[in-house]
């Protein structure tokens, strides 16, 4: 019997998305994820559902236990009273359980300006990730640094419809590399299946290309009949008491504040430049066509 794949966050953007990819390669993938009903669909395709806390330590050393490879992450947990106590609580349970279980590979989602130690709200957890695995010296890693997700902007669709407008606290001239999840997904799935990379390493996935938020305002507007769709910088305490309306706790709040300020002062950015490598296909025309304006008539 083979040895299973296991994907951390697979009820998520991209760990669903490996997931399906992984069994329709015909491997077995054991999904962990918080609850069981949100398995279902992938348990129904020939995944072993295995529901449970990520941050329990005799949970996830005997979800990864035989595995072959894991999808590694960090769930977002937009209520925790301590973001960075929980970030922090989660990259070291994932790397205790990776060394007790012995799994040969991993590949994690980590992210642009995950290579910072202070400034990046929520990248702080993902540099912690990725430092924690980088301890390990009898397991190959490799860590997906994706740019910012095009599925982010679904959060806009409730602005966008009760104010006329796309905005958060990023200055609408910041360039920002942006990419589709499936693209995230077909890499890291890619580099699973073929099971051939040793050492640790960073990989970065840029999207097709950069684009400005006034830009991404436009290209979402005429997907949804709005070619006229602005873009509007919003005061940092206006986006704080949404933020916090949201069901974010006040720890995540600042946290996401601190991203944005981040973005704004230029310092979360790619190490690298722009290759073959990094340049993923699906645009963000075709991603507003498809998946936005669906989910922005879902939401009439």
């Amino acid at each position: 019997m083979k040895s299973p794949f296991v994907i951390c966050g697979a009820t998520g953007n991209v760990g669903g998305k490996i997931a399906d990819i992984v069994l329709t390669a015909g491997e077995p993938v054991r999904v962990i994820g918080r609850e069981r009903v949100r398995l279902g669909p992938l348990a129904a395709k020939g995944a072993e559902p295995w529901p449970g806390d990520i941050g329990d330590a005799a949970f996830l050393a005997k979800a990864f236990a035989g595995a072959r490879a894991v999808f590694a992450m960090i769930p977002p947990k937009h209520d925790a009273t301590d973001h960075r106590g929980y970030q922090n609580r989660i990259a070291e349970t994932v790397a205790a359980a990776i060394a007790k279980a012995r799994v040969p590979r991993i590949v994690t989602l980590s992210s642009i300006g995950a290579h910072l130690s202070e400034g990046s709200g929520p990248i702080l957890g993902l540099h912690h990730l990725e430092n924690k695995l980088g301890e390990l010296r009898d397991a190959a890693a490799v860590h997906l640094r994706p740019g910012y997700f095009m599925e982010n902007h679904l959060w806009s669709i409730s602005v966008i419809r009760e104010h006329g407008v796309a905005g958060s606290p990023v200055r609408p001239d910041v360039p920002i590399p942006m990419i589709a999840t499936k693209d995230i997904a077909h890499a890291a799935s890619r580099l699973l299946l073929e099971g051939t990379f040793t050492g640790h390493a960073v990989r970065y996935l840029l999207g097709p290309r950069d684009l400005t938020l006034s830009e991404t305002a436009r290209i979402l507007g005429r997907a949804i009949g709005k070619p006229d769709l602005r873009y509007v910088q919003f005061p940092e305490e206006e986006a704080r008491k949404a933020m916090s309306g949201m069901g974010m706790s006040a720890s995540t709040v600042e946290a996401m504040l601190e991203m944005q300020r981040g973005f704004n002062e230029g310092k979360i950015r790619p190490t690298r430049d722009r290759d073959v490598g990094s340049t993923t296909p699906t645009t963000l025309e075709e991603f507003a066509e498809t998946v936005f304006a669906a989910a922005y008539r879902r939401a009439a």
